[in-house]
């Protein structure tokens, strides 16, 4: 049983892209190997499993509300076996400069928060806005 309570934590970033490009980069294997320079295998469909970074992350895309939002089970292969997936909420909005993209995220293992939310940053965020920064 788990002692400690799960962690949550929330990103957020404008990503210089319309909600439409970074949806439909996030939901496909290509756009999102690209973004992220990592393989990636992903498609647009609620109930459709996914991975990211060479197979690092892995889940299920439970839910897409087209150009808004997206939500995955998630784990990376740093889980216990015996530990849940997470849940991964991508947000997505229309602001200056772009989109900005919060990543609502919960029920990681304790104590794992912060070094998700560092990978957030810098294995999502930076490389996505360099990759639309030359997309544009």
């Amino acid at each position: 049983m788990k002692s400690r309570k799960a962690d949550s934590i929330k990103a957020s970033a404008v990503i210089p892209a319309q909600p439409e490009a970074i949806y439909a980069a996030w939901l496909s294997s290509k756009g999102h190997t690209e973004m992220t320079g990592s393989a990636a295998k992903a498609t647009a469909r609620a109930g459709s499993r996914f991975s990211a970074w060479d197979g690092y992350i892995s889940g299920t895309t439970l839910e897409v509300k087209p150009h808004a939002r997206i939500l995955q089970s998630w784990r990376t292969t740093e889980f216990a076996a015996d530990e849940p997936d997470s849940l991964l909420e991508i947000v997505l909005a229309k602001a200056k400069g772009g989109t900005r993209v919060t990543l609502n995220h919960s029920d990681i293992p304790a104590g794992h928060g912060p070094e998700y939310k560092k990978g957030w940053i810098d294995f999502y965020f930076k490389p996505m806005k360099e990759y639309f920064a030359r997309s544009r």
